[in-house]
């Protein structure tokens, strides 16, 4: 049967409520619908879904970070962070386990400027593959989210100019690469090789969105025994709210 997964970035809950989040979630009408940086705290949100079975893991800093999904089926299990504390206090990941895969959103940490926080990215990218590979040896995997990173020179619109900026250094992307060789696939880009201008999050400067001077740091990965599963990967860029579009994976 097929199945249709949404993530999106929505850069705070409770500003996104107010730009039509509901239209929007009723027309994507998704069996899992995940969000990351959702910027509340347990109570600040009241979230009317009829039909799903909602989880969200809260940073311990208010207005910051924080992850929530949303699924029709109800899981096994669900657990929020990675099991180490000096990762888990930011809300950046929720796992549920489904009878035949795992399913995780994730809101990867940003570098930041000046990469003042590249070492920390680093340690953190460590411990997301040590702990999705323990997960996909018991059965396949499927995340999703912002991962702050653009993966190759296509996935972003200015590579020369960004080289060395958070999100497109030589060692996210190289971290990335290491994930995907470990067995797992980019399934937008695995469906669409040569797809150019297909981004996922633009500045809210110099007027990037009107012209589509983006990054696509918004994935949906896969174990690669799933691959000959994968219905369709798309990127919603006619949706606004944020400053990320909703990012989709269908399977079957």
């Amino acid at each position: 049967m097929a199945e249709k997964f949404i993530s999106w970035n929505v850069n705070g809950v409770r500003a996104v409520m107010k730009k039509n989040f509901m239209e929007t979630f009723e027309q994507l009408d998704a069996d899992i619908f995940c969000l990351q940086e959702t910027k509340c705290q347990a109570g600040q949100v009241e979230l009317e879904l009829p039909g799903y079975h909602q989880y969200w893991n809260y940073a311990e800093r208010k207005g910051y970070s924080g992850t929530a999904l949303f699924t029709k089926k109800e899981p096994l299990r669900v657990t929020c962070g990675m099991g180490i504390p000096e990762h888990d206090s930011e809300g950046r990941v929720i796992t549920a386990e489904f009878p035949d895969y795992y399913f995780l959103t994730v809101y990867v940490p940003n570098s930041q400027g000046e990469l003042k926080r590249l070492p920390y990215r680093m340690a953190w990218e460590d411990a997301w593959l040590d702990y999705i590979s323990g997960l996909n040896k018991k059965k396949p995997v499927i995340y999703c989210g912002d991962l702050n990173v653009a993966h190759e020179e296509i996935d972003i619109r200015h590579p020369e100019s960004n080289h060395r900026n958070a999100g497109f250094t030589d060692e996210e992307r190289e971290k990335f690469t290491r994930l995907l060789n470990a067995g797992y696939i980019d399934t937008f880009r695995y469906l669409h090789p040569d797809a150019r201008d297909e981004y996922s999050w633009w500045s809210y400067r110099f007027r990037a969105r009107e012209h589509n001077a983006g990054w696509r740091i918004d994935y949906f990965v896969i174990s690669e025994s799933l691959k000959d599963q994968i219905d369709g990967a798309s990127i919603h860029q006619e949706i606004m709210g944020s400053d990320h579009c909703p990012v989709e994976l269908d399977i079957f």
